[in-house]
């Protein structure tokens, strides 16, 4: 009977995409860091209450001595009050700091569409297709291949419906819009292949819209290019 209580669980499990724990770019670590960064504050929350729910519990059960007792009527209590009143100000402030400034730092301001230093890539999503153009006019389809180590500006539009852009172990999703052009940066990927897909429901054939991601070196990116 355990055994089948267990079945539902392991169904919900597997729609979890845990990648996204094992980042391969500077722009997924720091990603990476805020998720496992506020489940450590939740988690010591969480043990705060349950240790104090269990103590209080043990402590004002009822026993032989104390049954059919009135206890003591209490008005109030201003150490407990401030205490419990400023802590959860203060848990905000520790999550909010490293949250904005990586936050802040990611999002592309208007010089990222035009930086020359950095990797442009033409990203156009369509059902069910991903079309990417590289800087010299190549265009490959449901399949992007990147330079290690750089920044790479992807300049996001879509022909349809709203997608959603995503590289699990590179990045978070962003959106894809019709009739307005996103920018999106990932900054120091490390070399290796990474499943690519459409992280919003689009259609009959969402499930299928995705791509690989070939993360190469420089010397090869460039040689990639000229073929």
């Amino acid at each position: 009977m355990k055994k089948i209580l267990l079945v539902p669980i392991f169904l919900l499990l597997t729609g979890c995409e845990i990648t996204v724990l094992n980042p391969n770019s500077e722009t997924g670590n720091d990603q990476a860091f805020l998720i496992v960064f506020s489940f450590a504050l939740m988690m010591v929350v969480m043990t705060v209450v349950v240790l104090l729910f269990v103590r209080f519990v043990w402590k004002y059960r009822e026993t032989d001595e104390n049954r059919g007792a009135i206890p003591a009527e209490v008005k109030g209590n201003k150490k407990l009050e401030i205490t419990w009143t400023v802590l959860p100000v203060l848990l905000i402030v520790v999550l909010a700091v490293p949250a904005v400034a990586i936050t802040y730092e990611q999002s592309p301001d208007k010089t990222a569409a035009t930086q020359e230093e950095a990797t442009h890539v033409d990203v156009t999503a369509q059902q069910f297709a991903w079309t990417f153009t590289y800087e010299n006019g190549k265009e490959t389809i449901n399949k992007l291949v990147i330079p290690e180590g750089e920044t790479i500006v992807f300049h996001l539009r879509s022909k349809d419906v709203i997608h959603s852009f995503w590289i699990p172990e590179l990045a978070g999703k962003t959106d894809v819009l019709p009739n307005k052009e996103l920018i999106y940066e990932i900054k120091g990927a490390e070399i290796g292949t990474y499943a690519g897909k459409c992280a919003e429901f689009c259609g009959t054939q969402h499930a299928n819209m995705r791509f690989t991601t070939n993360v190469v070196s420089e010397e090869s990116y460039n040689q990639w290019l000229k073929k």
